[in-house]
């Protein structure tokens, strides 16, 4: 029987933009071919879909399909009011929520001009969780990655360790995950009496583990071998890429916008901004990226403690402190248009929002998302590389496609 050739016909104009490959088979070179990872394969890390043209073993190109999560997020903030967004904005980074609202109130209060009415126990509080938060965010980054290159047992250490987290955050606010906890102007509830004791406990907990982390994962000889001078990030592509957090201090500049923007209380804080240098390999491959991220675990155990200190001396708990005193009944703008920033666990996450002066909803909110900019520089750190690599480098990323598809 006669083998039917199929001549595929591509759709002129504007429809080709919805043909599921950027690339054809007739752009291909000789010994090229397209390879489909994702969007159910368990380590591109949700539902993402990469289209891999490779040249035997050898990566050609790498182009990053999005689409199968959306959140809708900016068209439901531009139909809800500033307060009854923020569910929605935990849902974007589900993994490190905390930090998410942290820029969306913080964006929100400077709009109406009561950024410094803010009790400075309610700043402490904020910190704390978002910093608890960003430990737990980087545990299972940290321990997915290994899993995704073979190590099963640190998975199981840091899921256990990020689990203690998870219920101190729940004890906070109700939920384990997307928390609702932050509102503009103050906080849902004070903490609860006994969290800076049962916190302080968690942390001197914590501490061995890190060790234990760095020895098990980081510092171990087949880790290294298998990410060392893999997925290497040059600091002007990654400026160039807009990329930030640990992806952009991996590649060796000490860029972080606690410390560059200096908002809330962090300027009143102590702690350092880890960054790659190249210690296992090339500055800005894979090791550093993730060895960045273990440290600055340490860092936001050092912010933990000087705010239990603050929380519990000079801003302890009083009868007369009211979470909401500062909270507005409507949150009515002025006409602006106006940018705010934090620094989440992935990166820079900024909101840009647009008021008419008349309304509490926005007429234009635009997530500025730190994972959808990390994400968009695989192509140009994947080509050259093994096959074989391609997951080490996805997971180097450290991607939550609710925030990139958002």
């Amino acid at each position: 029987m006669a083998t039917q050739i199929i001549q595929y016909e591509y759709a002129p104009g504007h429809f080709r933009a919805s043909e599921p490959n950027v690339y054809r088979p007739d752009m291909l070179n000789e010994g090229e071919m397209i390879l489909n990872m994702g969007p159910q394969h368990p380590s591109t890390h949700g539902v993402l879909r990469l289209e891999v043209v490779t040249d035997g073993e050898i990566i050609a190109d790498v182009v990053p399909h999005l689409g199968y999560l959306h959140r809708c997020f900016e068209k439901h903030a531009q139909a809800l009011p500033f307060n009854q967004t923020i569910p929605f904005v935990d849902r974007l980074d589900y993994l490190a929520a905390m930090n998410s609202e942290h820029a969306f109130v913080m964006g929100v209060e400077r709009m109406l001009g009561i950024e410094n009415d803010i009790p400075k126990r309610t700043e402490y509080i904020r910190v704390l969780v978002a910093e608890l938060n960003r430990i737990a965010a980087h545990f299972v980054g940290v321990g997915t990655y290994a899993l995704d290159i073979g190590a099963y047992t640190p998975f199981l250490w840091l899921m256990r360790d990020r689990e203690h987290i998870q219920r101190l955050l729940e004890w906070v606010s109700g939920a384990r995950m997307l928390y609702n906890y932050m509102w503009v102007g103050g906080l849902f509830y004070d903490l609860p009496v006994g969290f800076e004791e049962r916190c302080r406990e968690f942390v001197q907990y914590l501490k061995p583990k890190l060790v234990e982390l760095q020895q098990l994962v980081i510092e171990n000889e087949i880790f290294v071998k298998r990410t060392a001078n893999v997925g290497v990030l040059p600091l002007p592509v990654a400026i160039s890429y807009g990329c930030t957090g640990p992806m952009l201090r991996g590649s060796g500049l000490r860029y972080d916008l606690r410390r560059v923007d200096g908002y809330s209380v962090y300027p009143e804080l102590d702690f350092d901004i880890p960054i790659g240098e190249g210690q296992m390999g090339t500055v800005g491959d894979c090791w550093d990226r993730n060895n960045v991220r273990v440290q600055e675990c340490h860092e936001s155990i050092r912010i933990v403690e000087q705010c239990l200190d603050k929380l519990t001396t000079d801003y302890r708990r009083t009868r007369d402190y009211d979470p909401q005193a500062v909270v507005p009944k409507k949150i009515r703008p002025k006409a602006m248009d106006f940018y705010a920033r934090a620094e989440s666990a992935k990166g820079e996450l900024g909101f840009f929002f647009r008021t008419d002066g008349r309304s509490d909803v926005p007429v234009r909110c635009k997530a500025r998302s730190c994972c959808f900019h990390n994400l968009s520089v695989i192509g140009e750190i994947s080509k050259g590389a093994m096959l074989a690599d391609l997951v080490a480098v996805i997971g180097s990323i450290d991607v939550v496609m609710g925030e990139v598809d958002r």
